[in-house]
């Protein structure tokens, strides 16, 4: 069976599908659109995103909410920092209906403000429990500082004031500007023939014309290394420490998905869970998180420990670091390290909701879908002299900011 197949409809939108034996299907849209490119409102993108749903120029929002919950189908949606994604997942049988739908949320949307009223109540209640969760809200923070000055700083909920400023209009506009077939692809993944997926498309969705504005992102400025300490009255501290990384085109990402597997992946025998939990118990919960965008990126460390705790899980964080600087993996490390990275990538693609989103994002972004195969041929060629190198690029103490909460 073919990896994907792919074509692009008559209006220029994008289309790609992955052929399964599955009696469910997946189908939506990825578009190339989220908090970065809000500019008056704060949270746009987000609000945007949760009020699609509440009614077109041919349905109402109850009829949207029952129309794929009647054949044992859901509706979602969600949004990040570039990107925004609207999908179904269903019974294959029912891709027409699934796409149909779709196809007149992001073409006939309307935003009535009555729907958008009752939905700011559910966004500000949202934005509310976010600023009283502090493992969310430092990682939200820590971008800001780090990225000052620039969208990619903000958070992604915004903020009650914007939010209270939010219109009908203002919604339409942004729909209007980014939700275009130039700015968006579809994907598919189910049993349907490609033939049939390609002809239901063109009828459902080859009828959005919209023209497609320039981006206009902006690279984030140089930003000098921070040490901030923040006064949350929180039962425990929390820590972050990062540093910019390298964005989603660059060769060396690879080395560092792996470097940071290794390091403070999921896996319970990662270097900073065995040093700061395993062996000394100072931590619950201890990761490593790599974030790469269209133009640049970011990796993190979080650990939570009691206040009296921080500053040795501090000194534990910065050991390690040294020691990837330092000390270059031996052959059977290394290799062990590989086998570990790629098992967990197969083990994800088990997961055929998350397989049919990474399905949309990366031909958004890449044009194409590498295989797991391919993925794992990359992973083997990285060397301990890759890994070495990346750790004394970007884990150097001298770029590593990093913010307390106290």
């Amino acid at each position: 069976m073919e990896e994907y197949q792919i074509c692009t409809l008559s209006n220029g939108l994008r289309l790609i599908h992955r052929p399964t034996q599955s009696a469910v299907s997946y189908c939506g849209f990825t578009v190339n659109a989220g908090t970065r490119d809000e500019e008056a409102y704060d949270g746009l993108a987000h609000f945007v995103e949760h009020t699609l749903f509440k009614g077109t120029t041919h349905r109402r929002a109850s009829h949207i909410l029952n129309r794929m919950e009647v054949v044992g189908g859901e509706l979602n949606a969600y949004t990040a920092k570039e990107e925004t994604v609207v999908y179904s997942i269903f019974p294959g049988v029912h891709l027409p209906r699934a796409m149909e739908l779709l196809g007149d949320l992001v073409a006939n949307s309307q935003f009535p403000e009555r729907e958008l009223n009752k939905e700011r109540e559910v966004v500000a209640d949202e934005i509310d429990l976010y600023l009283d969760t502090p493992t969310e809200l430092i990682y939200d923070e820590f971008e800001s500082l780090l990225f000052e000055g620039c969208a990619l700083g903000r958070n992604i909920l915004g903020s009650a004031e914007s939010l209270n400023r939010m219109t009908s209009a203002v919604a339409r506009q942004f729909l209007t500007d980014h939700y275009t077939p130039g700015n968006m692809v579809f994907f598919s993944m189910g049993a349907t023939p490609f033939a049939r997926v390609k002809a239901l498309a063109e009828r459902y969705l080859g009828g959005l014309t919209r023209p497609t504005a320039p981006m206009n992102r902006q690279l984030p400025h140089p930003v000098p290394a921070f040490t901030r300490t923040i006064n949350r009255d929180t039962h425990q501290s929390h820590v972050i420490i990062g540093a910019r990384a390298y964005d989603l085109h660059d060769p060396r990402r690879r080395a560092l998905l792996l470097l940071n597997n290794l390091l403070g992946g999921p896996g319970m025998n990662s270097l900073l869970n065995v040093s700061l939990r395993e062996k000394r118990g100072y931590v619950y919960t201890v990761e490593s998180l790599v974030t790469s965008y269209t133009d640049t990126g970011l990796f993190t460390i979080y650990f939570g420990t009691d206040h009296h705790d921080t500053r040795r899980c501090i000194d534990l964080v910065r050991r390690e670091l040294k020691r990837l600087r330092e000390q270059r993996l031996s052959a059977s490390k290394l290799a062990s390290a590989k086998r570990q990275f790629i098992g967990q990538l197969e083990v994800s693609t088990d997961n055929s909701e998350n397989v049919a989103l990474a399905l949309g994002k990366s031909f958004l972004r890449y044009g194409r879908f590498d295989s797991l195969e391919e993925v794992a041929r990359r992973v083997e060629q990285i060397t301990a002299d890759d890994l070495m190198a990346v750790a004394n690029e970007l884990l150097a103490e001298e770029r590593l900011s990093m913010l307390i909460y106290e």
